[in-house]
């Protein structure tokens, strides 16, 4: 993800981006109101109770994998790979607010490296190198071979039809190790955001109050849009359009830029990007609370309603989409292409749009 951009844009672009409801930067009291609140709310609502269901999901995870290596049936490799669509729709939705301990700390690339190359997995199986343990993960140097990918493909294989009986046992140890380093990081990340561990929910919640991180109050709220936009970006520019292009001359090649290849899942993981961002831009992660979104309608309610309004086509337009992604960059490149379309028109107004509006009227 890129850095986070804090500094006030030219004014001419802010003022472009007024309308009558938001030339008003009186303060008054409902807009002062959610102000405070969605602060409060990003921590108590999104933050915390995001990175918590991650733990408790890769928890559940790795108590999958062990129950595999115990008894490797299709059940239990059905069991595994259900867990593994589980966390990976919490950390989807998570990847809508990218900055912080998540950027910092490289949590991201450290688990979530993409395209994967069968090819090197499988040449690192044929090596001793010990590879049960969460030391044995990180002493890793290619992050592609850690993660929520190499996962996949031991669970799924290469062609997403692996059965119980294909596990080696060389696999089953590799998959203990990704599985304990997956859990471990996300046992981190949430205690980097904890009250009770490094607290950096205190650094969010005194934004524009002593905050060694957020100066202003206006800091807080760039870098939730920040996060929106970077993952509108991520997703219509990188995780679609490569694999889209690359398949208009050569679908292999493209197929192999997808970022789930071998469970299939790349479009439910692209979706869930989305919904992530808009959770967040609403002030929730599963349970509703202040938002951006209504320091946004205090102010300006026609942004508002332009900014669901196109949050929703981006979201509903994937149900367009009906065959794995690297399927339909070569079968549905018109339902794939109005997809990136959507999505890139709703990055545009976030950021010709909402990032002016927190300027103009987030001023502490």
């Amino acid at each position: 993800m890129k850095k986070l951009l804090l500094p006030a844009l030219m004014a001419a672009t802010v003022f472009a981006s007024c309308s009558k409801d938001d030339d008003n930067t009186t303060p008054n009291v409902e807009f002062e109101t959610a102000k405070t609140g969605a602060i409060t709310d990003f921590v108590s609502k999104v933050a915390l109770p995001g990175y918590a269901e991650l733990q408790t999901k890769a928890t559940a995870l790795n108590n999958a994998v062990v129950a595999l290596n115990a008894s490797t049936t299709d059940a239990n490799l059905t069991t595994a790979k259900n867990a593994w669509k589980d966390l990976r729709t919490t950390w989807e939705r998570t990847e809508g607010f990218l900055f912080g301990p998540v950027e910092d700390g490289e949590y991201d690339p450290d688990t979530d490296t993409w395209p994967v190359n069968f090819n090197d997995m499988d040449a690192l199986l044929a090596t001793a190198q010990p590879l049960g343990t969460v030391a044995d993960i990180e002493a890793l140097n290619d992050r592609s071979l850690k993660g929520y990918h190499p996962i996949e493909y031991m669970l799924w294989g290469q062609t997403g039809i692996k059965t119980a009986a294909e596990f080696t046992t060389r696999q089953k140890e590799y998959l203990t190790g990704l599985s304990l380093h997956l859990k471990s990081q996300a046992d981190a990340l949430y205690n980097d955001w904890a009250p009770s561990g490094l607290n950096y929910a205190d650094k969010f919640l005194k934004a524009g109050t002593g905050s060694t991180v957020f100066e202003k109050k206006q800091d807080a709220f760039l870098a939730i849009y920040e996060g929106l936009s970077g993952i509108c970006g991520e997703v219509g520019d990188g995780k679609m359009k490569e694999p889209y292009d690359a398949a208009l001359t050569n679908p292999t090649e493209g197929a192999q830029l997808v970022e789930s290849p071998f469970s299939g899942n790349s479009a439910i993981d692209f979706k869930n990007n989305i919904i992530g961002a808009y959770n967040s831009y609403q002030g929730k992660f599963n349970d509703d609370g202040t938002g951006l979104q209504d320091l946004v309608k205090a102010r300006n309610s026609a942004l508002n309603s332009e900014i669901e309004q196109k949050f929703d086509a981006a979201i509903n337009s994937f149900s367009n989409i009906t065959v794995p992604y690297e399927q339909a960059i070569v079968s549905q490149r018109s339902q794939c292409l109005a997809t990136m379309t959507a999505i890139n028109d709703l990055a545009n107004t976030l950021d010709t749009k909402l990032k002016p509006f927190i300027i103009a009227q987030v001023t502490d």
